[in-house]
């Protein structure tokens, strides 16, 4: 269908090998009320606001992805909840439903779950991603830097009330969680979630050492068959993202595996990230952007300027991306925050 000036719909967002992007996560800040070690700097300086997409641009840049053929949304910060009236971005976006538009979602670390949840459900959001590392407050505090863990036990428990279907997220950390990590998965399990486990990602610096923070996941995995029976989920792998997952015959739940340093995935990558100030990154593991916030602000026609600017984004997709972490005190693989990207 053409648009209100006549003009044939832009094709399909598809990469130089073949690749259809139809997945974007679009971050709509950098702060966080967190400060875990493996994601940022326990003193950062955040960017001013005039530097941040408005709500109103962050809508149109998730309208000209949709118009290319992007069917899921995920919005990430930081902490997207921190972002001030995101309940107006999700009630906007969430008319898209069923517009071309098949799921809308975010990834948060739950602390302002238990004012935001009913709104989420009600914008259209039927699932979410939490970021929790640990059970235990200690060691909770120690990782976030500031954290209650009793705060965020409470938005995940008014985002299951609200009727959200929860993923716990976990990063493995050698030294701090990973003799946990089998807790962590029984007692998601118990409470009806899925959770995924993370390989910690070089970038940034954080004031911690990546490499004394890094356990791979083969070793996690080795370690829970010695305890329960895993069969990997085959039926799910197709559309389980970078995850993949494994049912655990005791717990009779799941259990993912994203692992960017010890087995590549990117070969079925259908995602981009767009940050808060309007730059597309086409891989979390390369620095090449596309600027989408001047095809916004400093264009008569903004529609064919942010098309132009996608098209020449995915020209740059790369094949791969090219993490590692290889010796203590090496320097990240990329200079920005996870929190700056989007998680």
């Amino acid at each position: 269908m053409a648009d209100g000036l006549g003009r044939a719909p832009p094709p399909p967002l598809t990469d130089a090998f073949g690749r259809n992007v139809t997945y974007l996560r679009l971050s709509v800040t950098d702060r966080c009320d967190l400060r875990c070690t493996y994601c940022m700097a326990e003193q950062m300086t955040f960017l001013p606001k005039k530097d941040l997409l408005t709500l109103e641009e962050l809508e149109s840049v998730a309208d000209a992805f949709i118009r290319r053929g992007v069917t899921k949304i995920r919005i990430t910060g930081g902490e997207p909840l921190v972002r001030r009236d995101i309940g107006t971005l999700f009630d906007r976006l969430g008319s898209r439903l069923g517009h071309g538009l098949d799921e809308l979602t975010l990834t948060t670390n739950a602390t302002l779950l238990t004012t935001h949840a009913a709104r989420l459900y009600a914008a259209g959001v039927r699932r979410v991603n939490i970021s929790l590392d640990t059970l235990d407050a200690d060691t909770f505090k120690a990782i976030t830097r500031r954290g209650d863990l009793a705060q965020t036990l409470a938005g995940i428990a008014a985002a299951k009330a609200a009727g959200l279907k929860v993923k716990i997220n976990t990063v493995a950390l050698k030294h701090q969680n990973a003799e946990e990590i089998p807790g962590m998965i029984a007692w998601a399990h118990d409470q009806g979630f899925d959770i995924t486990l993370i390989e910690v990602m070089p970038l940034g610096l954080t004031g911690e050492d990546r490499y004394d923070q890094y356990i791979p996941l083969f070793e996690i995995r080795d370690r829970l068959e010695q305890k329960w029976t895993l069969t990997d989920d085959t039926a799910r792998a197709a559309d389980a993202g970078p995850s993949r997952y494994a049912r655990v015959a005791e717990t009779g739940g799941r259990v993912g595996f994203i692992t960017p340093l010890t087995n590549n995935f990117c070969a079925g990558c259908n995602r981009v990230r767009v940050t808060c100030t309007g730059r597309i990154y086409m891989c979390l593991g390369h620095d090449d952007h596309v600027d989408l916030r001047s095809a916004l602000r400093d264009t008569a026609d903004p529609a064919a300027a942010l098309n132009a600017a996608l098209d020449r984004a995915l020209r740059g997709k790369p094949e791969k991306h090219a993490f590692g972490i290889r010796a203590r005190a090496e320097t990240p693989a990329l200079p920005r925050h996870m929190s700056v990207t989007g998680g």
